[in-house]
């Protein structure tokens, strides 16, 4: 039986493509397509999300968590929503 966590992280569930300040709500999953920068994030899971604002991600990074709220300055990403 497939657990609704890993339904999710396939995308199932349904996602937005995040170009230059794009943002998005309630996502699990992020996922940088090109090199990205985030301007704002909001994840309550996430000690120090914060510092995930400013530095540039590498295209192909991604990571998880509850993500109330994520916004680009730049780059393109995919946001899998939870």
């Amino acid at each position: 039986m497939s657990s609704p966590i890993s339904y999710d992280l396939q995308g199932q569930g349904g996602g937005k493509v995040l170009g230059d300040t794009d943002s998005a709500n309630d996502v699990r999953w992020f996922q940088c397509l090109t090199d990205c920068v985030i301007n704002d994030i909001d994840a309550s899971n996430l000690e120090n999300a914060s510092a995930l604002c400013g530095p540039t991600i590498p295209a192909g990074v991604g990571f998880g968590g509850k993500i109330e709220f994520i916004e680009l300055d730049t780059g393109l990403a995919i946001a899998y929503f939870a």
